[in-house]
């Protein structure tokens, strides 16, 4: 198929600020004009992933849509290929105030997530960097592997006060490209020669690699480990979650870091409505049976462009259920597809998130979860010497 630029390079700047000289304006547009991708949907390019679009990136000045012009030779198209970009950032630690987040800290090895699960909240972010939310969010990777560096230099500024570091926050920490990088390994090591606490959020049988490091820390009460199940369907995981661990592979996880003593907890996310909110009790009383003895759930989130990306899979998978699954949506964020209001936004409003919320209580009391919650210590912390953080020690 032939592309088509709904807006040109020209159009970008004459509508620049007027702040930007004519260079800047100009050099912006030939940048965005090459990275705005144009949605793809040919089945054989996208073999393995799991958007099945390639949406505009919402702050750019161009966006492309494909038509046929008469003039294209039909030919197979090789599969997307993961691209990975090497990104030194200045700083590693993320820091947020929400009041509905049990955490103040955070740290991402890496942008995007070849996972490809579709309906992650964090697809949107990808926007940031001038590219799509959809296919290149699982197939543009960057990786960040001065993150221990960082980390080191930034646990040993003067004032510095310990709490639970959190990982796996946006995007996978455990994603395949780990194998091979290994950053967050490097950072789990800084973690445990500080004796700083660590959360992780994954849904990567990976991350038993690491019970070397996690184990020890357990044992300090310094680390806890939560794995994402979303279902016990191995064909609804296959098209959800591509090149994510099966749902087997997350059960036999959750056995190998319980076995290790390490606490493991279970998020039950996304509930997607009329897709697997059907199965709640069952991966409750799955992932208990393997040892995890936390669990949580949130709500499928839509923002900014997941909504289209969402559309675009359920149109592909499940086209009669696309606006069932976008109505029961709407009952939960009254009215709209989504509500970022801080309390609301993890769990919806209104009767059906009522009833969600409701099976989600009595099946974990029932199965016996969340009786003993252990918090993590932050009295063992030592800061790294000041030597190593190129901060010379006054004596």
């Amino acid at each position: 198929m032939t592309v088509r630029a709904r807006k040109t390079a020209s159009d970008a700047i004459l509508s620049a600020p007027a702040s930007r000289s004519p260079v800047e304006a100009a050099e912006k547009a030939r940048r965005s004009f090459n990275l705005i991708p144009g949605p793809i949907a040919e089945a054989d390019a996208r073999r393995g992933r799991g958007a099945a679009s390639n949406p505009h990136a919402r702050y750019e000045p161009v966006e492309k849509e494909r038509f046929d012009d008469g003039w294209d030779l039909v030919e197979e198209l090789p599969p997307l290929k993961t691209e990975v970009t090497i990104e030194r950032p200045r700083t590693i630690i993320a820091r947020n105030d929400s009041p509905d987040i049990s955490f103040d800290r955070s740290i991402n090895p890496y942008r995007g997530c070849e996972h490809g699960c579709v309906y992650c909240f964090a697809r949107p972010t990808h926007a940031y960097q001038g590219l799509s939310p959809g296919l290149d969010f699982e197939t543009k990777l960057f990786a960040k592997p001065n993150a221990a560096e960082l980390l080191e230099k930034e646990l040993a500024k003067p004032g510095y006060v310990a709490k639970t570091m959190a990982m796996g926050t946006n995007t996978d920490p455990y994603q395949p490209i780990e194998k091979k990088f290994r950053i967050t390994r490097s950072v789990l090591e800084v973690l445990s020669r500080t004796n700083h606490p660590v959360g992780i959020v994954t849904k990567s049988a990976l991350v038993a690699r690491d019970i070397d490091i996690l184990a020890p820390m357990a044992d300090r009460g310094l680390a806890k480990v939560a794995l994402s199940v979303t279902t016990l369907d191995p064909r609804l995981a296959r098209r959800m979650e591509p090149r994510a661990a099966t749902p087997s592979k997350r059960l036999d996880t959750i056995r190998k870091l319980a076995e290790a003593k390490i606490p493991v907890s279970v998020l039950v996310a996304p509930l997607v409505p009329g897709i697997n909110d059907h199965e709640i009790e069952d991966i409750l009383q799955a992932v208990y049976a393997a040892g995890a003895r936390e669990a949580g759930y949130v709500l499928l989130r839509l923002p900014h462009e997941l909504k289209e990306i969402m559309r675009d899979w359920l149109s592909e998978n499940y086209p009669d259920k696309l606006k069932h699954v976008f109505a029961l949506v709407g009952d939960t964020r009254a009215g709209k597809l989504y509500d970022s209001s801080w309390g609301k936004r993890q769990t919806g409003v209104g009767p059906y998130a009522w009833m969600i919320g409701r099976r989600f209580e009595q099946a974990c009391e029932r199965f016996g979860f969340n009786r003993v919650r252990r918090p993590l210590r932050t009295d063992l912390f030592t800061a790294p010497m000041q030597e190593r953080a190129g901060q010379l020690s006054l004596f």
